[in-house]
């Protein structure tokens, strides 16, 4: 790209829903049995999230938060990774 210009299209919006900042503490479920892990919603759509998390999540999971304005408990799907970020989107139906 010359002159360092990146172009505008690289950078489109490819969601089909609205997203949202939410920056709350998640818990996600790797399975039966399983003790419930920590994470955070950084962001959130009818479609799928972004999250972060210290340690390595599996390609599928549960995903639950829980407050005064949401009660979210989705079965989530691994679509990209970025070091600590993780963008998942939501392979159930809405709760």
């Amino acid at each position: 790209m010359p002159g360092g210009r990146v172009s505008a299209s690289v950078f489109r919006e490819r969601r089909k829903g609205t997203r949202r900042s939410i920056n709350r503490v998640a818990q996600y479920h790797c399975g039966l049995g399983a003790l419930p892990r920590t994470c955070i919603i950084t962001d959130i759509s009818d479609g799928g999230a972004r999250l972060y998390s210290d340690t390595e999540m599996p390609e599928t999971f549960t995903l639950s938060v829980s407050g005064e304005d949401m009660d979210i408990r989705r079965d989530c799907k691994v679509v990209w990774r970025l070091g600590g970020e993780i963008g998942v989107a939501f392979i159930d139906r809405k709760r």
